[in-house]
């Protein structure tokens, strides 16, 4: 399957008339990433069951492409990470994953990681991560989290316009 898409993705890149839009497709298709877009929040579930650390590099590219739009009544810049299929991380994947975090707090949206393996949990407990990152047990609880934080910064921004 993987040989049919790369011919197929040649195919559309030579085709002017389809190119961008079926490579993009492509791209998304060969991505180890589910990508979901909600209201309030994008949910992007690790199709893997091992978060390395290229794959935590290509994940970070694919999370900032989000939190860098541009800011508009109607842009989505808040994620929720489900790691359910994950039951192993690599040391460096998870400090680029609480770096993740940082920068989207930073940048005032929410960065939700939720459904950790225990095995998952346990290393992040390991390396001192696991108390610095916002983490679920369950996607819906993040939601929770999400829509409490952006209630929260809606409330701090009409303060600061009172000012």
């Amino acid at each position: 399957m993987q040989t049919k898409l790369y011919t197929d993705l040649q195919d559309d890149i030579r085709s002017t008339d389809r190119g961008l839009l079926n490579l993009l497709k492509h791209i998304l298709l060969l991505m180890p990433f589910k990508f979901e877009t909600k209201e309030k929040f994008h949910v992007i579930k690790v199709d893997e069951s091992e978060l390395t650390a290229s794959l935590s590099a290509e994940l970070t590219v694919l999370a900032n492409q989000t939190l860098n739009q541009d800011i508009g009544a109607d842009s989505v810049r808040n994620l929720i990470l489900d790691m359910s299929p994950v039951s192993r991380i690599e040391l460096p994947a998870a400090e680029s994953l609480a770096e993740l975090q940082a920068s989207f707090y930073e940048s005032g949206a929410s960065f939700v990681i939720c459904c950790l393996q225990p095995a998952v949990e346990k290393n992040l407990e390991l390396a001192d991560l696991l108390d610095l990152m916002n983490i679920t047990p369950t996607e819906s609880e993040a939601w929770d989290i999400v829509q409490m934080e952006e209630i929260e910064r809606e409330l701090l921004s009409g303060e600061e316009e009172q000012d």
